[in-house]
């Protein structure tokens, strides 16, 4: 079996609070709600260090494939920070690795992955990844 992850296996953390309406009827924070949490990480990241517009980029980034493993529940009103990593650079798409620590915490709550293929958006075809997007994700790469 996999270690759990650490803080040390990431390169950038973004706050996250818990809202009420995250909580399933288990009392715990719904499974489909993580990937939320992780499309907003990954977004955050390309808008402030990468330079995306997502209103008016030409080339814009796609989720192709996701995955997530629960390691301890959290619930509202947890206050939740969420690791942010480059696992592999293509030439059109990139692969994120995630995690969800609770605050102040060690070891992770949940980890997961999220791919992007970047397209341009007039034509919905795949292009390489812009090259202030690259720069950006370069420097979390593991």
């Amino acid at each position: 079996m996999e270690k759990s992850p650490s803080r040390q296996d990431y390169k950038v953390f973004y706050p996250i609070a818990t809202r009420w309406m995250d909580n399933d009827f288990y009392g715990h924070v719904n499974n489909v709600v993580y990937y939320s949490y992780f499309d907003t990480v990954v977004n955050l990241f390309l808008i402030e260090a990468g330079g995306l517009d997502i209103h008016t980029a030409p080339v814009v980034g796609y989720v192709v494939n996701s995955g997530c493993s629960y390691l301890s529940p959290v619930g509202y009103p947890d206050q939740l920070e969420a690791g942010l990593r480059v696992d592999k650079i293509g030439n059109s798409s990139v692969q994120y690795g995630l995690t969800i620590f609770k605050q102040g915490a060690e070891v992770a709550s949940a980890q997961g992955y999220f791919v992007h293929v970047f397209v341009e958006r007039a034509l919905n075809k795949s292009v390489p990844v812009p090259t202030g997007i690259r720069k950006a994700l370069e420097k979390i790469l593991v």
